[in-house]
């Protein structure tokens, strides 16, 4: 019943997430060096597009958008910021500074929109998180800018006049963003609502929430996405008639389907089981607790900076001494390791590829550029002794020991992050990173794991993690 299920999941979350593309051609071009996918349907006609996603985002994870709108006939440029995704130049400049990074990428949007913009009719911005800050600022500084829609929104850019034409899109999940919007739009109309149009001369607002959403959901939210192809056909005089299909869960499904299919293959690799290790709930607390304290005390003074990707060098250093304190636990109380199963090691690399695919296809990048081969590398040498600790000391166990030992974890980034505030902020965006690999290849490694033997879920995850780590946070250069 189980394999029945995943299947179902599987196959109906890819027709959906494949009609959602269906009649929208693709381009890949380059302005610069920057990498920029051009969507649109044979016979578009309609006014140009250019989308932006938030940080440690990329072009892929802005599909939500783009689809619909090239759909509707407009031309739509989705475009990789520096540092992210497809491109191989690194952010740079100082990051707390209007003049520093944020002029940097002002002037890299608007190298887009000159390279894809014709005659004189005004480009239309759409922008999630990061990106809404840059937008605000262009579309100041710019006068053949048309509508923007900005999602998730937080800009000091913002103002009573600028931009003219804007919908705001927070998920109901969002509350400071939330109260943002709403407050953007009393800008124009003190007496403003969430959902309702405002206007005052030729400025025009509204604050959209998105239902049942939060800062990354919110992409595939059905209600924002059919209020941005609204306020652009508003903008400029047309009609679309555009089915705003539920990719959000799609994608959920497919992810689920293919994670409960692991399972059921997983019963067919050989048998190498090993008893869940002996450990008292003493044992549990030195195990979550001693290397969360003593990671981030060794690791925050020796401030490592030497890979060119934001805390990547830090986080490898974190996850290596993480890793090297529970592996000598587990040797000082002999607690058993178990077999290396290469068949187990073989299909969970097979299927987080295969998963890799998926995602990279529908989600969000996943797939490194050639720079980013050894910065994945050299996280794994930290990924891999923490997640072959992880694999043993959780070997079969519940859920409650689940949650302690990779709690601890999480609250050592925590830790880390508050020793140093200002040179590690970023970590903080690690958390959902690991709370996701956790719920997803930690469930495939859990259930390979439990029939073939902690080693090689224990290897396999930690390239994987590595990898995740390496293609997800953005490229910088001092």
């Amino acid at each position: 019943m189980r394999t029945v299920i995943a299947l179902v999941l599987v196959i109906v979350s890819v027709l959906v997430l494949e009609l959602s593309r269906s009649g929208v051609a693709y381009r890949e071009i380059l302005v610069g060096e920057t990498p920029v996918t051009a969507y649109a349907t044979d016979d578009a006609d309609g006014p140009r597009v250019v989308i932006a996603h938030g940080f440690a985002g990329s072009s892929q994870m802005m599909q939500g958008y783009a689809l619909p709108l090239a759909k509707a006939g407009y031309r739509v440029f989705s475009f990789d910021f520096l540092g992210h995704g497809r491109n191989p130049v690194p952010m740079s400049g100082d990051v707390t500074a209007i003049t520093g990074t944020t002029r940097l990428l002002v002037d890299q949007t608007s190298a887009v929109i000159d390279a894809v913009k014709t005659g004189e009719e005004p480009v239309a911005l759409i922008g999630h998180s990061m990106a809404t800050d840059i937008l605000a600022r262009v579309a100041a500084e710019r006068p053949d800018i048309g509508p923007v829609v900005l999602i998730s929104a937080f800009s000091q850019a913002i103002d009573a006049t600028h931009p003219q034409t804007l919908l705001l899109v927070p998920g109901a999940w969002e509350p400071g963003l939330r109260a943002f919007a709403l407050d953007a739009a009393r800008m124009v109309d003190p007496a403003a609502a969430e959902d309702e149009t405002v206007a005052a001369g030729a400025v025009i607002r509204r604050a959209q929430i998105a239902p049942l959403s939060e800062h990354v959901s919110v992409l595939h939210s059905r209600v924002g996405r059919a209020a941005a192809v609204e306020w652009l056909d508003d903008a400029y005089g047309r009609t679309s008639d555009v089915r705003v299909l539920p990719t959000g869960l799609a994608i959920l499904g497919l992810f689920g389907g293919l994670v409960l299919l692991f399972s059921s293959l997983a019963r067919w690799l050989p048998d190498n089981a090993m008893p869940s290790p002996a450990l008292s709930r003493m044992r549990i607390a030195v195990a979550a607790l001693l290397p969360a304290i003593a990671a981030p005390l060794i690791a925050v003074p020796l401030d490592p900076q030497l890979l060119p990707v934001l805390v990547a060098d830090y986080l490898a250093l974190h996850l290596a001494i993480f890793g090297v304190i529970q592996l000598g636990l587990i040797k000082a109380w002999k607690l058993p390791f178990g077999r290396f199963s290469p068949a187990s090691m073989g299909l969970l690399i097979v299927w987080c590829a295969l998963f890799g695919f998926a995602f990279n296809r529908y989600a969000a990048n996943f797939w490194p550029t050639a720079g980013r081969l050894w910065i994945i590398l050299a996280i794994a040498l930290g990924a891999v002794p923490y997640m072959l600790a992880d694999a043993v000391l959780t070997h079969r166990a519940g859920f409650l020991r689940r949650l302690a030992l990779r709690g601890g974890f999480v609250a050592s980034l925590g830790l880390a992050v508050a020793l140093d505030f200002e040179g590690l902020f970023f970590l903080i965006m690690i958390a959902p990173v690991v709370i996701l690999f956790y719920l997803i290849f930690g469930t495939m490694g859990r259930a390979a794991g439990t029939r073939a033997g902690a080693p090689a879920s224990g290897l396999a995850l930690g390239l994987v993690l590595a990898w995740a780590l390496g293609v997800s946070f953005p490229l910088f250069q001092s």
